[in-house]
């Protein structure tokens, strides 16, 4: 065995013990449990999935203002919270689960542009699901993107970038690197018309930060953006604010936040 398979089998054993820390007591349901926060102007045309990192709840989306921020912004589209934690990850199901239980019940529902915001693994779901279906998001936000192991990352850079990446032809068995920047090397070349609106934001302390400053060389520098932190809800905050600010979305008057009424006098 030559060391890059010596090295990316150890690296995919870090990482799947790492992720069954979380998947263990995490149970695949079906279909997945979403947190749904309709437009307050309905009804609207949009939707915004929202995926969250491997350690995260759906819920933390709403406790850290995600949603409030697009309410803020009067976007008028749905947002669906999805609980796909590492589990679906593990048992390939993530693709399907997504299709079946978020993306073709919007379709049926008269949802005709959907986006997809992932964190971290999250933003590993948005691109999976874009590669399997790609007419089917017009954009997708990847925050902190886990882009693989810093081997592959190494492999394209003495490549002279992405540009020049010789990427292999899809194997079945192929490691997830190979899939995603097979993926982004598609979209930055030879983007589909009308293109699929990519953006990127990351903390420059991540632990991700090395992949993710590769893949911001390929992408329109108006669509990436950078923080101060690291792989955590501070940093992923300051980049939702300003990125929801720029996003093509629809956006209404009447889709502002609800505001609480006052309670009646004694």
């Amino acid at each position: 065995m030559n060391l890059r398979k010596r090295v990316l089998m150890l690296a995919a054993v870090v990482l799947g013990l790492t992720l069954a820390g979380c998947a263990n007591n995490r149970p695949t349901v079906v279909p997945m449990r979403t947190l749904a926060e309709p437009a307050s102007c309905g009804p609207v045309e949009t939707l915004v999935v929202m995926l969250p990192g491997s350690y995260s709840l759906p819920e933390e989306f709403q406790r850290e203002g995600f949603v409030r921020t697009l309410r803020e912004q009067r976007v008028a589209a749905d947002v669906v919270l999805v609980d796909a934690h590492v589990g679906y990850y593990q048992e390939r199901t993530i693709i399907d689960r997504l299709h079946a239980d978020v993306i073709q019940p919007a379709r049926a529902r008269g949802v005709k542009h959907v986006w997809v915001v992932g964190i971290s693994i999250g933003a590993v779901g948005a691109m999976l699901y874009a590669d399997e279906h790609p007419q089917g998001l017009e954009g997708v936000v990847l925050l902190a993107p886990f882009l693989g192991t810093r081997l592959t990352a190494l492999e394209i850079e003495n490549a002279g970038g992405l540009a020049r990446w010789p990427a292999p032809e899809r194997r079945v068995d192929e490691e997830i690197d190979m899939r995603l920047w097979r993926w982004l090397q598609k979209q930055t070349l030879s983007p589909r018309v009308p293109p699929l609106h990519i953006v990127q934001g990351y903390g420059v302390d991540d632990r991700f930060a090395y992949n993710n400053r590769l893949l911001s060389r390929s992408l329109p520098p108006a669509q990436v953006y950078t923080a101060p932190g690291g792989h955590d809800w501070p940093a992923w905050n300051d980049l939702w604010r300003r990125i929801a600010r720029e996003l093509p979305l629809p956006r209404q008057a009447a889709c502002g936040p609800q505001l609480t009424p006052p309670a009646p006098r004694p």
